[in-house]
């Protein structure tokens, strides 16, 4: 059975030239040692794996983790949100036309996703049309959160609502910020706890504030099973219903926006894998990996398999159908 991983990073050769060369700019060095290459930004010291670079590590990685087909989007290290607008836009652009390179090597194998300039709400929208246009990109990928606002805000509707119209899927990748994120600065929470609590608040913010109600067709996928929002649905809807804040801008219940969503399969527990497929359908699920991060599985072929009572209609679904359907194939 086909499998395709929408849900693989990259951190393609043209980006890391570029912060190999403005290094303060980015505020990232790439460091050489014993032959590797390494991300440096603060506390982050990341090895660059043929796999986030070069088309061939994909297919190596690929291959070893039964995978037919990835979706390559750009790592959340280079988001590049809190750079200045203009520079914001053209480290996106390398990215994603590194991103385009790395597909048109292997365009049997790999789609891409393009990362947007979010600091500057016109300029990601420019930005989604011309890879739209330019590379066929049929997803973008945008944080859950940004330094300029909440991607519920009104200033970014007009982005929503043009990706509605190109028929594009929006992944929503969580990069932990905020105040909540002193509190995770040990025993990597900030990703542990961290990305799942902020693919939930924006979700919510989204339910919400209207958003969902004016944008019935939006396809927007959410990272990481969903972070923590399938498996507190109920207290979302119950807080619709009790209180009166919760009603201010939708009277839509949360749990009838749930399936709006699209949701990987990271969850790293069959049994909460399970229960996604029961409470939003197999339709709404796609395979993701998130290579080539530690956090990541590493296996996901392997995680169907342990899922209980998964039908053949509902791994097809998940393994490619959902996947294709999102993609436009």
């Amino acid at each position: 059975m086909k499998r395709i991983d929408f849900h693989s990073h990259v951190i393609p050769e043209s980006i890391i030239a570029a912060m190999c060369d403005d290094p303060d700019l980015y505020a990232t060095r790439i460091e050489e040692q014993a032959g590797k290459r390494f991300f440096v930004r603060g506390k982050v010291r990341l090895e660059l794996t043929p796999e986030f670079w070069s088309a061939e590590g994909k297919l190596e990685s690929m291959d070893r983790k039964k995978i037919d087909v990835s979706v390559i989007s750009p790592g959340p290290q280079i988001f590049f949100h809190s750079l200045a607008p203009a520079d914001g836009a053209r480290a996106v652009r390398l990215v994603n036309e590194g991103i385009a390179k790395m597909v048109a090597e292997q365009p049997g194998r790999l789609r891409g996703m393009a990362g947007l300039p979010m600091q500057d709400a016109d300029a990601a929208v420019a930005e989604m049309e011309r890879v739209a246009r330019d590379f066929g990109f049929k997803a973008v990928e945008i944080a859950t959160a940004v330094p300029s606002g909440e991607i519920a805000d009104a200033k970014f509707r007009p982005l929503l609502r043009r990706a509605q119209e190109l028929n594009m899927t929006v992944f929503a990748h969580p990069n932990t910020v905020g105040a909540v994120a002193a509190r995770l600065d040990c025993y990597y929470l900030g990703n542990i706890i961290g990305n799942p609590l902020e693919t939930a608040i924006m979700a919510a913010k989204l339910m919400y504030s209207g958003a969902l109600d004016e944008l019935p067709q939006l396809k927007m996928l959410l990272a990481h099973g969903g972070g923590f929002l399938p498996y507190q649905i109920g207290r979302l809807a119950h807080g619709h219903a009790a209180r009166p804040e919760t009603r201010a801008d939708s009277g839509m219940s949360p749990r009838a926006l749930l399936g709006r969503f699209y949701f990987d399969t990271i969850t790293h527990e069959p049994q909460a894998l399970r229960f996604l497929i029961d409470l939003v359908g197999s339709a709404r699920i796609v395979l993701g990996s998130d290579s080539p991060f530690d956090m990541g599985d590493a296996g996901p072929a392997e995680t169907l398999e342990e899922v209980p009572r998964l039908s053949d209609p509902e791994r097809a679904d998940i393994c490619h159908r959902t996947a294709l359907r999102l993609l436009g194939e």
